[in-house]
């Protein structure tokens, strides 16, 4: 498939946002940078995290560094799969209790 959506390169552009707003993409990557830090979650805790959520979110981009990530942080592929399977039954979840609001609905005008 040589044409596709996202480009693989871009991800190694990611720096460059700062290039016309300097100022938002400094204190982005700085707030960036502390959310990652080891804190009350580890370092490697929060790449696990941020993979599930890269899933949620369906971000390629985010899918590629923190699958890398993840992986050089010493989680097994059996954990990530995993870890994708939480975000996925979470998404999943999420669109089907919102189904109670279709069926509040049509049960208010079906009345």
């Amino acid at each position: 498939m040589a044409n596709h959506y996202y480009n693989a390169e871009d991800l190694g552009k990611f720096g460059a946002i700062g290039e016309y707003q300097k100022e938002m993409a400094d204190k982005f990557f700085a707030w960036y940078g502390e959310v990652f830090k080891d804190s009350a979650l580890s370092a490697r805790e929060k790449s696990l995290i941020a993979l599930a959520v890269a899933h949620a979110v369906q971000c390629p981009y985010c899918i590629d560094a923190y699958s890398s990530d993840a992986y050089e942080k010493g989680w097994s592929e059996s954990q990530m799969m995993e870890a994708v399977h939480v975000a996925s039954a979470i998404k999943g979840g999420a669109a089907l209790v919102h189904g109670v609001q279709m069926m509040n609905k049509v049960k208010s005008i079906a009345m």
